[in-house]
């Protein structure tokens, strides 16, 4: 069921953004005057954003169901229905700029970073989760959870932050260059909540 729970979500999320992607158009944002090539830092970013948010949503749905503490329960739900939100949009542009939602190329390669996408254990960018993390995840429960948890998204945030602030820098659609802003500044304050939520249960980041 939390899978079905979490389609049905991300299906959401692809329409908020089309809506999202109207009203830009719509109201003149550059993000409808020229679509980026497909090897642009755009659509890198778009894509490899998409994949590292599905990541997220997966990983608080998990905790979600393995813990009843309330602070954890409400920082994972806010992240879920924020990263994919912020998917649907990135996915619905490059449905937009008709372009593929899959790159030959390794990821990170549109931030010049491709030799750091390892892919190793399903880990396929920094900050990202390896499948052993994420079935482990699933056999915790309280605490245990919540801390493993909290440290893996501190690692996954960080990944993210430094991605973003990569389109920030290198993307030129501007809708897109400011959601990446937005996402650099939303991290950054959970970072700090996650570190002080560590903290309560005796625990640190473990980078």
């Amino acid at each position: 069921m939390r899978h079905l729970g979490w389609i049905a979500g991300g299906a959401a999320a692809v329409l908020v953004g089309a809506g999202a992607i109207t009203y830009a158009v719509a109201d003149g944002d550059d993000s409808g005057t020229r679509a980026p090539a497909a090897d642009s830092a755009d659509a890198g970013f778009a894509r490899d954003m998409a994949v590292h948010h599905q990541q997220a949503v997966e990983m608080s749905y998990i905790v979600r169901d393995r813990t009843r503490n309330t602070e954890v329960r409400r920082l994972a739900y806010d992240i879920a229905q924020t990263q994919a939100n912020q998917r649907g949009m990135l996915l619905g542009w490059l449905d937009l700029w008709e372009l593929p939602k899959v790159s030959a190329d390794p990821p990170m390669t549109w931030m010049g970073m491709s030799d750091m996408a390892s892919g190793k254990d399903g880990s396929l960018m920094p900050g990202m989760a390896t499948n052993t993390e994420m079935k482990r995840l699933g056999t915790l429960d309280g605490k245990q959870a919540e801390v493993l948890y909290l440290q893996l998204m501190t690692d996954h945030h960080k990944g993210g932050i430094h991605m973003a602030e990569g389109c920030v820098e290198k993307c030129t659609v501007g809708v897109e260059k400011r959601l990446a802003q937005g996402m650099v500044a939303s991290q950054q304050s959970e970072l700090d909540l996650m570190a002080g939520l560590l903290e309560q249960r005796g625990a640190k980041p473990r980078n």
